[in-house]
């Protein structure tokens, strides 16, 4: 797997290519966001990590860019910034998540893991996550343990959580995207459908999980054996 790493703490680059490579990835390093920019639009490249404080381009300007230009890889922002309104930034300009430094190599490792495990699409009408498949013609949710027919909101919640596996979404956005101008005040509806979720995939024997992460929202996540879902 070939991953692009945008640090320009020369220090900090080398102990995180070392990291890398050591896990087996193949690492191309940037020390500015120029450079990163010209990597990402060059090369296919199976995931990136941009720190974001970076000479020469910042890491969000970096990330909007190579959206813009259509590159679809997962980006992971790395960050010195502990404020929520910085992270949802990078979020909302197409961040799949970031990381606040200091940060321990198991952690980003981790992140890297989830954020590559992509949604598979069987065929045109079935997304598949772990055990569990999505026939989005038919509105059913499907498991080891038999299938679950979803309403309107919990099928486009769950079909959104699907195609971002792996990438924390913040309650507004989930609000946004499935409830759109309709969206009721507050955060507790959300709460509420992905709670009945939550259930029908524990019915079903689902080795994923819908979690929640502290002031960054929630994502769909494979659990590993041996793990909590």
């Amino acid at each position: 797997m070939k991953l692009m790493l945008a640090e320009d703490e020369p220090g900090l680059s080398r102990a995180l290519t070392a990291i890398l490579q050591h896990s087996d990835y193949e690492v191309d390093t940037a020390l500015d966001g120029l450079t990163a920019l010209e990597y990402l639009l060059a090369n296919d490249y199976d995931a990136a990590i941009l720190d974001i404080m970076m000479p020469g381009m910042d890491g969000i300007e970096v990330l909007k860019r190579a959206r813009e230009a259509g590159k679809r890889l997962p980006i992971i922002m790395l960050t010195a910034k502990s404020e929520v309104s910085d992270k949802v930034e990078g979020l909302d300009a197409g961040a799949n998540d970031y990381l606040t430094k200091p940060f321990a190599a198991k952690e980003l490792l981790a992140r890297i893991r989830a954020m590559t495990r992509a949604v598979t699409a069987i065929d045109a009408t079935t997304l598949s996550v772990g055990n569990v498949r999505l026939d989005t013609a038919a509105c059913t949710l499907i498991g080891p343990l038999g299938e679950e027919h979803l309403a309107n909101r919990e099928f486009q919640l769950m079909e959104l959580f699907m195609r971002n596996a792996g990438t924390r979404m913040p309650t507004e956005r989930l609000m946004l995207d499935v409830w759109g101008e309709d969206a009721p005040e507050g955060a507790n509806v959300v709460w509420v459908y992905i709670s009945y979720l939550r259930k029908k995939l524990t019915a079903l024997g689902a080795n994923v999980a819908i979690r929640a992460s502290r002031n960054q929202g929630y994502s769909l996540e494979v659990v590993e054996e041996g793990e909590q879902a």
